[in-house]
């Protein structure tokens, strides 16, 4: 399957996710893309950053992140996962052995349904060796 296919598929498919990126695991190489979900270099450095601060708490964690020029507030952040909200809307990026996965899901999906929708892919892509 293509990357692009991932994001149409396996993402924004399961109607829990409206829009998604897929890079390389440094957030520096777009490797598909929701047509009009731009992520910039410095907001995908910023979240894959985040899963190697070591920090207590984690400065993503006291500042929050951006993602298309909005701000998003930190609601959990694990050395392989990072959850956000911006009002009901979410952000749930994943980190996989080569990849990472930036989704946003819409005001009316849950969280948990759009975490887990991510998440099955994530565990895909680490099991294929990504």
């Amino acid at each position: 399957m293509s990357w692009q296919a991932y994001v149409d598929q396996s993402l924004v498919g399961t109607g829990n996710i409206d829009k998604a990126v897929i890079s390389d695991v440094s957030g520096k190489t777009i490797w598909a893309a929701t047509p009009g979900f731009t992520i910039s270099d410095a907001e995908r450095k910023a979240i894959a950053d985040s899963f190697s601060d070591k920090s207590d708490p984690k400065q993503i964690i006291v500042n929050g992140f951006h993602v298309n020029g909005e701000k998003y507030m930190t609601i959990d952040s694990t050395d392989e996962s990072l959850k956000g909200k911006k009002g009901k809307e979410g952000l749930i990026a994943m980190k996989t052995t080569q990849a990472l996965l930036i989704a946003h899901h819409p005001a009316e999906v849950q969280t948990t349904n759009a975490f887990s929708s991510v998440a099955e892919l994530s565990d895909y892509l680490i099991k294929v060796g990504y």
